[in-house]
Protein backbone atom coordinates (compact mmCIF):
# COMPACT_ATOMS: atom_id res chain seq x y z
CA UNK A 1 0.00 0.00 0.00
CA UNK A 2 1.19 3.35 -0.43
CA UNK A 3 1.09 6.32 1.59
CA UNK A 4 0.45 9.26 0.84
CA UNK A 5 2.68 12.85 1.56
CA UNK A 6 1.54 14.89 3.47
CA UNK A 7 0.41 18.26 1.52
CA UNK A 8 0.61 15.95 -1.81
CA UNK A 9 -1.87 17.69 -4.67
CA UNK A 10 -4.69 15.82 -5.37
CA UNK A 11 -3.04 15.97 -8.88
CA UNK A 12 -0.05 13.75 -8.27
CA UNK A 13 -1.72 11.27 -6.44
CA UNK A 14 -0.84 8.88 -9.50
CA UNK A 15 2.75 9.95 -9.13
CA UNK A 16 2.66 9.88 -5.25
CA UNK A 17 4.48 6.44 -5.35
CA UNK A 18 7.73 7.94 -7.05
CA UNK A 19 8.08 10.89 -4.05
CA UNK A 20 11.18 10.45 -2.01
CA UNK A 21 15.07 9.79 -1.84
CA UNK A 22 16.02 7.05 -4.09
CA UNK A 23 19.89 5.85 -4.12
CA UNK A 24 21.21 2.61 -5.89
CA UNK A 25 23.44 1.78 -8.60
CA UNK A 26 23.17 1.20 -12.97
CA UNK A 27 25.07 0.52 -15.82
CA UNK A 28 25.63 2.47 -19.05
CA UNK A 29 26.42 0.27 -22.21
CA UNK A 30 26.53 2.61 -25.39
CA UNK A 31 27.67 2.23 -28.71
CA UNK A 32 30.51 5.35 -29.60
CA UNK A 33 33.23 6.18 -31.93
CA UNK A 34 33.38 5.41 -35.89
CA UNK A 35 34.37 2.12 -34.61
CA UNK A 36 30.91 1.89 -32.37
CA UNK A 37 33.06 0.69 -29.24
CA UNK A 38 30.65 0.03 -26.50
CA UNK A 39 31.98 1.83 -23.84
CA UNK A 40 30.41 -0.18 -20.54
CA UNK A 41 30.45 1.57 -16.91
CA UNK A 42 28.81 0.89 -13.37
CA UNK A 43 27.76 4.29 -11.74
CA UNK A 44 25.76 5.11 -8.22
CA UNK A 45 23.08 7.68 -8.30
CA UNK A 46 20.67 9.28 -5.78
CA UNK A 47 17.65 10.74 -7.42
CA UNK A 48 15.32 12.64 -5.46
CA UNK A 49 11.04 13.50 -6.39
CA UNK A 50 9.85 16.18 -4.17
CA UNK A 51 6.96 18.43 -4.05
CA UNK A 52 5.82 21.87 -2.38
CA UNK A 53 1.93 21.37 -2.20
CA UNK A 54 1.54 22.63 -5.99
CA UNK A 55 0.58 20.01 -8.98
CA UNK A 56 3.99 19.27 -9.93
CA UNK A 57 7.23 17.15 -8.22
CA UNK A 58 10.53 18.12 -7.95
CA UNK A 59 13.12 15.89 -9.75
CA UNK A 60 16.77 16.13 -9.45
CA UNK A 61 19.24 13.53 -10.37
CA UNK A 62 22.96 13.06 -9.31
CA UNK A 63 25.37 10.10 -10.51
CA UNK A 64 28.46 9.05 -9.93
CA UNK A 65 31.36 6.79 -11.46
CA UNK A 66 31.95 3.81 -8.89
CA UNK A 67 35.92 3.96 -8.75
CA UNK A 68 37.91 5.10 -5.57
CA UNK A 69 37.13 8.61 -6.29
CA UNK A 70 33.31 8.63 -6.29
CA UNK A 71 33.78 10.59 -9.88
CA UNK A 72 30.89 12.88 -10.68
CA UNK A 73 29.43 11.42 -13.68
CA UNK A 74 26.24 13.82 -14.41
CA UNK A 75 23.48 15.44 -13.19
CA UNK A 76 19.54 16.60 -14.08
CA UNK A 77 16.69 18.52 -12.91
CA UNK A 78 13.61 19.32 -13.93
CA UNK A 79 9.55 18.79 -12.95
CA UNK A 80 6.90 16.04 -13.41
CA UNK A 81 3.24 16.90 -13.75
CA UNK A 82 -0.14 15.13 -15.23
CA UNK A 83 -0.39 16.19 -18.91
CA UNK A 84 -3.84 18.07 -19.33
CA UNK A 85 -5.56 21.16 -20.57
CA UNK A 86 -4.90 24.27 -18.57
CA UNK A 87 -7.65 25.66 -17.06
CA UNK A 88 -8.43 29.37 -16.02
CA UNK A 89 -7.52 28.95 -12.06
CA UNK A 90 -3.86 27.03 -12.96
CA UNK A 91 -1.14 29.18 -12.41
CA UNK A 92 1.05 30.90 -14.60
CA UNK A 93 2.01 32.09 -16.91
CA UNK A 94 4.97 33.61 -15.37
CA UNK A 95 4.14 34.60 -11.86
CA UNK A 96 0.40 35.38 -12.57
CA UNK A 97 -2.16 33.86 -10.42
CA UNK A 98 -4.94 31.88 -11.48
CA UNK A 99 -8.68 32.88 -12.36
CA UNK A 100 -11.36 31.15 -9.87
CA UNK A 101 -10.71 27.96 -8.16
CA UNK A 102 -7.89 25.50 -8.67
CA UNK A 103 -8.73 22.99 -10.79
CA UNK A 104 -8.79 18.89 -10.22
CA UNK A 105 -8.20 19.57 -6.26
CA UNK A 106 -9.44 16.84 -5.45
CA UNK A 107 -8.99 12.84 -6.00
CA UNK A 108 -12.52 12.81 -7.63
CA UNK A 109 -11.93 15.28 -9.92
CA UNK A 110 -8.64 13.97 -10.50
CA UNK A 111 -9.88 10.59 -11.78
CA UNK A 112 -11.68 12.44 -14.75
CA UNK A 113 -8.24 12.92 -16.41
CA UNK A 114 -7.80 8.60 -16.64
CA UNK A 115 -6.90 7.98 -20.23
CA UNK A 116 -8.49 5.70 -22.68
CA UNK A 117 -5.70 2.80 -20.95
CA UNK A 118 -7.03 3.66 -17.28
CA UNK A 119 -4.12 5.41 -16.83
CA UNK A 120 -3.14 9.15 -16.34
CA UNK A 121 -1.02 11.08 -19.31
CA UNK A 122 2.26 12.76 -18.02
CA UNK A 123 4.88 15.08 -18.70
CA UNK A 124 8.34 15.44 -17.69
CA UNK A 125 10.45 18.53 -18.16
CA UNK A 126 14.17 17.61 -17.16
CA UNK A 127 17.21 19.86 -17.64
CA UNK A 128 20.86 18.67 -18.25
CA UNK A 129 23.62 21.23 -17.61
CA UNK A 130 25.03 20.09 -20.81
CA UNK A 131 23.22 22.12 -22.69
CA UNK A 132 20.22 19.48 -23.43
CA UNK A 133 16.44 20.30 -22.14
CA UNK A 134 13.93 17.36 -22.78
CA UNK A 135 10.14 17.54 -23.04
CA UNK A 136 9.02 14.59 -22.40
CA UNK A 137 5.34 13.06 -22.50
CA UNK A 138 3.93 9.52 -21.88
CA UNK A 139 1.82 7.26 -19.37
CA UNK A 140 1.53 6.37 -15.80
CA UNK A 141 -0.24 3.29 -14.74
CA UNK A 142 0.07 1.42 -11.78
CA UNK A 143 3.26 1.64 -10.88
CA UNK A 144 4.70 1.97 -14.15
CA UNK A 145 5.74 5.03 -16.12
CA UNK A 146 6.84 5.23 -19.86
CA UNK A 147 8.27 8.15 -21.27
CA UNK A 148 9.43 9.77 -24.79
CA UNK A 149 10.81 13.12 -26.26
CA UNK A 150 8.07 15.29 -27.54
CA UNK A 151 10.83 17.92 -27.95
CA UNK A 152 14.70 18.00 -27.56
CA UNK A 153 16.71 21.71 -27.09
CA UNK A 154 20.41 21.70 -27.30
CA UNK A 155 22.70 24.75 -27.13
CA UNK A 156 24.67 26.08 -29.73
CA UNK A 157 27.34 23.73 -28.12
CA UNK A 158 25.91 20.57 -26.81
CA UNK A 159 26.29 16.98 -28.16
CA UNK A 160 24.35 16.17 -31.14
CA UNK A 161 21.83 14.07 -29.10
CA UNK A 162 18.06 14.09 -30.61
CA UNK A 163 15.60 11.76 -28.73
CA UNK A 164 15.01 9.72 -25.78
CA UNK A 165 12.85 6.93 -24.04
CA UNK A 166 12.65 6.10 -20.78
CA UNK A 167 10.70 3.94 -18.30
CA UNK A 168 10.67 3.37 -14.67
CA UNK A 169 8.83 1.31 -12.50
CA UNK A 170 8.41 0.52 -9.10
CA UNK A 171 8.75 -3.58 -8.38
CA UNK A 172 9.04 -4.79 -4.45
CA UNK A 173 9.29 -1.42 -3.36
CA UNK A 174 12.63 -0.84 -5.28
CA UNK A 175 12.25 2.00 -8.48
CA UNK A 176 13.98 0.30 -11.42
CA UNK A 177 14.40 2.29 -15.28
CA UNK A 178 15.76 1.87 -18.41
CA UNK A 179 16.61 5.06 -20.54
CA UNK A 180 16.96 4.49 -24.42
CA UNK A 181 18.55 7.66 -26.39
CA UNK A 182 19.22 8.80 -29.90
CA UNK A 183 22.80 10.47 -29.76
CA UNK A 184 25.88 11.05 -31.78
CA UNK A 185 24.19 10.55 -35.09
CA UNK A 186 22.61 6.89 -33.74
CA UNK A 187 18.98 5.51 -33.79
CA UNK A 188 17.56 5.40 -30.52
CA UNK A 189 19.66 2.55 -29.05
CA UNK A 190 19.67 1.68 -25.04
CA UNK A 191 21.77 3.40 -23.00
CA UNK A 192 21.55 2.84 -19.22
CA UNK A 193 19.23 1.39 -16.39
CA UNK A 194 19.34 0.92 -12.73
CA UNK A 195 17.82 -0.01 -9.40
CA UNK A 196 17.58 2.17 -6.22
CA UNK A 197 15.97 1.49 -3.32
CA UNK A 198 13.84 4.32 -1.47
CA UNK A 199 16.04 5.80 1.67
CA UNK A 200 14.39 8.98 2.20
Amino acid sequence: MIELPEGLSAELVPLSWLVGVWEGTGVVEYPVGEDDEVRTYEFGQRVSFSHDGLPYLNYSSTTWLLDDGHTPLAAEMGYWRLDRPSEPGDRGPALLLGDGPVPFSTTQSVETLRNQANGFDVEAAIIHPTGVNELYVGRVKQGRIDLATDAVMRSANAKEYSAATRMYGLVEGKLFWAWDIAALGRELTSHASGQLAKVD
